[in-house]
């Protein structure tokens, strides 16, 4: 019997390696003689590495970047065999990183820059998911990371966090690395906010990064009149094409100012895994986030892109999840099914502790029920 074990991660308890190696340990303990595939998933954000290096026999390397709250923090970056680079923001501008001290007016994406920087003189092409971020500073700090420079009122130099937003009255993007602008570029996103307004990077994610409803204002300001500054050093408005919200900002950086290219993050994730060569002969599909609800299937997030592969290949595909939100159950459809890792009644933080055990036991009991039917 051939399983495929494709979740995403569970924020705050388990990566998606882990999640799978969970799932598939569980259902060894029906069926121990099945062929277990752990295709870890990712859209972008945190794992996206992993899913996309593990399985094509790349390589990552290891470097002291700058972490959003300005100290040194280790960063991996990826190398697939074709040569292109993958870089994953939440390495060095994660939202973790932060270390439970969430402010959005210091932090930076400076060193999400450096790892682009380093990823333009060793791939032939750049791959860059930026889920997960800490920041709202626009992208200036990555932007600063590359080369650029950006001055106050005064013409002293800005580093580039969300308090300089306000701050800045000239760009010179002159100075940014020229092998960066010659090397292709990819981006990784789900998300179509647009830079300024309500269903902007601020006022949309700028609350679980930290911020309150003053600073929540003080940083659209500051947003708004970095847009301005960019636009007059570019000549073209850089915050009303969708994804240029992405990760506080960072999209208007990558593909306003840089000319990426934004692409669908799970879905070019299973194109590049090859997962639905790897899904043909499979008997079930496990997938898994953790939180099911309205919003995943909505936005199509990595579990519900894996149940569609599922869906064309007619293989039966699970979610195992850490919650079932309104909406979640909508996921069940013929074929499809949607269970919780809670097996009674339990805290969130007791659920968080034990994931990795919970998880295990989920995937026993799904594995009974399909035991069941053969």
């Amino acid at each position: 019997m051939k399983l495929i074990f494709a979740p995403d991660s569970f924020k705050g308890s388990l990566t998606s390696i882990n999640a799978a190696a969970r799932m598939a340990e569980g259902a060894r303990r029906v069926f121990p003689d099945a062929q277990c595939m752990l295709l870890p998933m990712a859209d972008g954000g945190e794992g996206t590495l992993d899913a996309l290096i593990l399985p094509a026999g790349g390589a990552m390397t290891e470097m002291k970047v700058t972490g959003p709250h300005e100290k040194e923090v280790s960063a991996k970056l990826g190398l697939l065999p074709d040569g292109t680079a993958v870089v994953e923001m939440a390495q060095a501008s994660g939202l973790p990183l932060m270390r439970g001290k969430r402010d959005p007016m210091i932090a930076t994406s400076f060193g999400t820059g450096q790892l682009i920087r380093a990823a333009a003189h060793d791939g032939i092409r750049i791959l860059v998911g930026i889920g997960g971020s800490a920041t709202n500073d626009g992208g200036m700090g990555l932007l600063s990371a590359l080369g650029a420079k950006f001055y106050d009122e005064n013409d002293n130099l800005l580093r580039g966090c969300g308090a300089d937003l306000i701050r800045v009255r000239r760009a010179d993007l002159n100075g940014i690395d020229t092998q960066v602008l010659a090397c292709p570029m990819d981006v990784l996103c789900d998300v179509d906010n647009p830079l300024l307004g309500e269903s902007g990077a601020t006022y949309v994610y700028g609350r679980q990064k930290g911020a309150d409803d003053k600073m929540l204002a003080e940083l659209e300001k500051g947003m708004e009149n970095y847009a301005r500054v960019l636009e007059n050093a570019l000549g073209r408005d850089i915050s009303s094409f969708p994804g240029a919200g992405a990760a506080g900002g960072v999209g208007a950086a990558l593909c306003g100012v840089l000319g990426a290219r934004r692409l669908p993050g799970a879905q070019t994730v299973l194109d590049l895994m090859g997962f639905d060569e790897k899904l043909q002969g499979a008997a079930v599909c496990f997938t898994g986030e953790g939180r099911m609800d309205g919003q995943s299937l909505k936005y199509g997030k990595a579990p519900v892109q894996v149940a569609e592969r599922c869906k064309k290949a007619n293989v039966p595909c699970i979610a195992i999840v850490g919650g079932i939100g309104e909406g979640g159950q909508a996921f069940c459809e013929k074929g499809r099914s949607v269970l919780s890792i809670a097996n009674g009644p339990k805290s969130l933080d007791e659920c968080l502790l034990h994931a990795g055990d919970l998880m295990a036991d989920a995937a026993e009991r799904a594995m009974r029920l399909v035991q069941m039917k053969i």
